[in-house]
């Protein structure tokens, strides 16, 4: 406990740092007042009985998680940053196949800027296009008639447009904070949503069951919030050696791959696009053919997130394991670290500098990242088994954040305290 203070008081006296906390929850108390203002058009009643409604609203659950209650309350940042996060993932996959944006990869931090700007620009169309889509599902879904005239262009076009300056307005706020502020601004924006979900979890959770069931969910998210630590800060440290300037000197270090090297990537897109199967199947559930009908009965029943079957874990599960593979393969390049290596002195005993170095990094990763896949996968599953055992198979009961809340809460929170540290290292630096 007295280290705690003395670390809050050592971040008061650092004047830079203290800004910087203090801008970064500025932002965050802006963006979640903009979740509170309401466009004007909709019928908010019919939007809240919608999704209190397990049955009727549970495929929106998904995207409950990434606006922070912003889809409750039909809010000015009713998308909020799901269309940044899909452009994100178009153009990571574009990233793989059109040349032009590989080379741009390759150009390092200018080259990173002028994806990101294409990103941005991006997010654009698609904001305006997805809050079209989420105002007629939001209409699909409810039992009491139309929540959104979708049919009246002078009522429809001034809401995604506000929908669409929202998802900016959001989007904006996230680079404010990584520019001016600590941390990633994207993932403190989710982040904060998620968090400000939690007194509801909790309420729910102690009206719907028993003393018992309510301290099995605690020890469930404690032991929960302990594995996901112990598995994000474990790694794998592969000796290197570096020669000096000595004669026949030797400098030891180590290059630390961790088991978990994409963080909550993986997860931000695969809840992204988990419920996609059965948003579509609300669309062609009345189509006249039969199998479009048959497709979306099949969705509706077997892939609802609201009601996690073995088929929509498999799907989910799938969805996290594969961006995993994919996503670690964007940011770790066995090539470029092994020709770093070799640039600087170095080795790794019992490998030669170049190709068996670079081969045996990438089989070291490969191996790492399949458990890293399969802890990612773990812990947004098998919550979800959980929750339907303890619920006797209703899930009407869930955990206060669920598994990929919890990765995301955890991973923000320990990215958050690597780069405080940091600020304090420098600062302490400074002084000499």
């Amino acid at each position: 406990m007295e280290k705690l203070l003395n670390t809050l008081k050592q971040i008061w006296a650092t004047k830079s740092l203290r800004n910087k906390i203090i801008f970064t929850i500025l932002v965050l108390v802006v963006a979640r007042l903009a979740a509170h203002i309401t466009i004007p058009g909709a019928d908010v009643e019919k939007i809240k009985f919608l999704l209190e409604n397990q049955n009727q609203g549970s495929a929106l659950a998904v995207f409950s998680l990434l606006t922070g209650g912003a889809m409750e309350r039909f809010s000015i940042v009713l998308m909020g940053l799901t269309p940044y996060i899909n452009a994100s993932i178009i153009m990571q996959l574009l990233g793989v196949v059109v040349p032009s944006l590989e080379n741009l990869k390759k150009e390092g931090e200018q080259g990173q800027k002028k994806i990101n700007q294409y990103t941005r620009l991006l997010t654009i169309p698609l904001a305006f296009v997805q809050s079209y889509g989420m105002m007629a599902l939001l209409n699909k879904f409810s039992p009491g008639g139309a929540i959104v005239d979708v049919t009246d262009v002078a009522t429809i076009l001034p809401m995604m447009v506000v929908a669409t300056a929202g998802t900016v307005f959001m989007m904006w706020l996230g680079e404010l904070i990584t520019e001016k502020g600590i941390g990633n601004g994207i993932s403190l924006l989710i982040f904060a949503g998620i968090v400000a979900t939690v007194p509801t979890q909790i309420g729910g959770a102690f009206q719907a069951a028993e003393m018992p069931v309510i301290l099995s969910l605690i020890i469930a998210t404690l032991g929960l919030t302990i594995f996901i630590i112990y598995v994000s800060e474990a790694d794998r440290r592969v000796p290197v050696v570096y020669a000096t300037r000595r004669l026949g000197g030797q400098q030891k270090s180590f290059l630390p791959l961790k088991i978990n090297q994409a963080g909550m990537i993986p997860i931000i897109f695969a809840v992204s696009l988990v419920s996609l199967p059965s948003i579509l199947a609300q669309f062609f559930s009345q189509s006249a053919s039969p199998v479009l009908q048959s497709i979306a009965d099949f969705s509706l029943k077997y892939l609802n997130p609201g009601s996690p079957t073995f088929w929509y874990n498999v799907f989910y599960g799938a969805l996290i394991f594969g961006f995993t593979y994919f996503y670690v393969s964007i940011v770790f390049e066995p090539k470029k670290v092994a020709e770093n290596i070799q640039k600087r002195g170095g080795f790794i005993p019992g490998y030669r500098p170049g190709p068996e170095t670079e081969k045996f990094l990438d089989e070291t990763t490969q191996r790492l990242c399949f458990w890293g896949a399969s802890f990612l996968t773990a812990v947004a599953v098998v919550p979800l088994i959980f929750e339907r055992w303890i619920s006797g198979g209703s899930n009407a009961i869930s955990l206060f954040i669920s598994g990929a809340g919890m990765i995301i809460v955890v991973g923000v929170i320990l990215d958050l305290i690597r780069r405080i540290n940091a600020q304090l290292v420098m600062h302490d630096y400074d002084k000499l």
